[in-house]
C-alpha cells in the first residue's frame, strides 16, 4: 500500500518517540534525506504518495533510529558552523559546543593570518577544516591515532577544499618528531570518566576511543599539557574542550602544569563549563 508523506511521518513517530526528543524533526530529516526534499516541501506536501522503494528504505532508517542510532550517523553528515561535516562511526559526532572552541581560534587566527594551528585528536576532522576553509593562508595541521578517523578527515578536507596536513599519530608527537611548532592548540579530546561512560547512551554508538578519558577523565588532557612546551611558540593560544563538571580540575591541572599569562575557563550556551583557554608563556632555556 502507497503511503503518503503525512502517512509515513505518523508511522515514524510512533516508532522513534521512545529514543528521541526530537521525533517529528528526525522523522522529517530522515524522509526528507530520502526524497531528497527540503523540510519545508515535506511539510507543505502531507500528500505526496513514496514509491515502494522509498518506503522500504525509510522503514529501514525508521528502525535504526528507533534503536538509537544517531541521525548524523544514519544520513553520514551533520551540520557544523557553516558547513557539513562527512561522519560515520568511526569518528565522534560534532557537537554545538564545539564551534565555541572553534570561534576562540577563528578570532585568534583573524589577528594572526599566518599563524601554525593544530588540532589534536582531529576525528572528523570538523575544527581543522573549518578553520582552514575560513583562512586558507593559516598553516593548518591535524593529527589523530584512528587511521579510520583520519580518512574521514582527509575526506572532509577534499569536500571543502581546505588545505591542511593530516598526520597519523597520537596527540603531539607527530609534529614533536617533525619539529614543527604551532600558534594554536585546538582539541576536544576524549574526557568522560570510563565508569561514567557505560553508563551513558553515547557510548552505544560512538568510538570509544573518541570519548573515554581515563579514570577521571582527564588522562589525554593531562598527558597533552606535558607535550605542550615541546610544540607552542611563545603566546600561543590553547583551547581545550572539557566536560561540563571538570572546570575546576582542569584549570587546576593546567596552572600546575605549564607557564601562561593567563588560563580561564569559557562556558557553554548552557552556562556549564567548556573551554579551557591558555595563552601560552615558553619556560626558560
Amino acid at each position: 500500500m502507497t503511503q503518503t508523506i503525512a502517512q509515513a511521518l505518523k508511522f515514524a513517530k510512533t516508532q522513534i518517540e521512545l529514543s528521541s526528543d526530537s521525533a517529528s524533526l528526525d522523522a522529517q530529516i530522515l524522509l526528507g534525506e530520502i526524497i531528497r526534499q527540503e523540510r519545508a516541501y515535506i511539510l507543505a506536501h502531507p500528500e505526496h504518495p513514496l514509491t515502494e522503494d522509498q518506503q522500504a528504505h525509510y522503514t529501514e532508517w525508521i528502525r535504526r533510529r528507533a534503536s538509537g542510532e544517531p541521525v548524523a550517523y544514519i544520513i553520514g553528515r551533520r551540520a557544523f558552523y557553516d558547513r557539513e561535516i562527512a561522519v560515520t562511526r568511526d569518528v565522534l559526532i560534532p557537537r554545538p559546543e564545539t564551534e565555541l572552541l572553534l570561534e576562540q581560534a577563528l578570532a585568534f587566527v583573524k589577528e594572526h593570518p599566518s599563524a601554525s594551528v593544530v588540532d589534536v585528536g582531529t576525528g572528523s576532522g570538523a575544527l581543522a577544516v573549518t578553520l582552514a576553509a575560513h583562512y586558507p593562508q593559516a598553516q593548518v595541521y591535524a593529527t589523530d591515532i584512528s587511521p579510520s578517523a583520519l580518512a574521514i578527515a582527509r575526506y572532509n578536507a577534499f569536500l571543502n577544499k581546505a588545505n591542511v596536513t593530516f598526520f597519523d599519530g597520537d596527540l603531539f608527537e607527530p609534529l614533536i618528531s617533525r619539529h614543527i611548532r604551532v600558534d594554536v592548540v585546538m582539541a576536544n579530546l576524549p574526557y568522560i570518566a570510563t565508569e561514567e561512560l557505560a553508563t551513558l547512551e553515547v557510548s552505544r554508538h560512538e568510538p570509544r576511543l573518541a570519548l573515554d578519558g581515563g579514570a577521571d577523565g582527564l588522562d589525554i588532557i593531562r598527558r597533552l599539557l606535558t607535550q605542550i612546551p615541546s610544540v607552542c611558540n611563545p603566546g600561543a593560544l590553547i583551547l581545550l574542550e572539557i566536560g561540563a563538571d571538570q572546570g575546576d580540575a582542569a584549570l587546576k591541572l593546567v596552572q600546575t602544569t605549564l607557564s601562561m599569562e593567563k588560563a580561564e575557563i569559557l562556558k557553554d550556551y548552557a552556562g556549564l563549563d567548556r573551554i579551557v583557554k591558555v595563552n601560552f608563556i615558553a619556560p626558560p632555556a
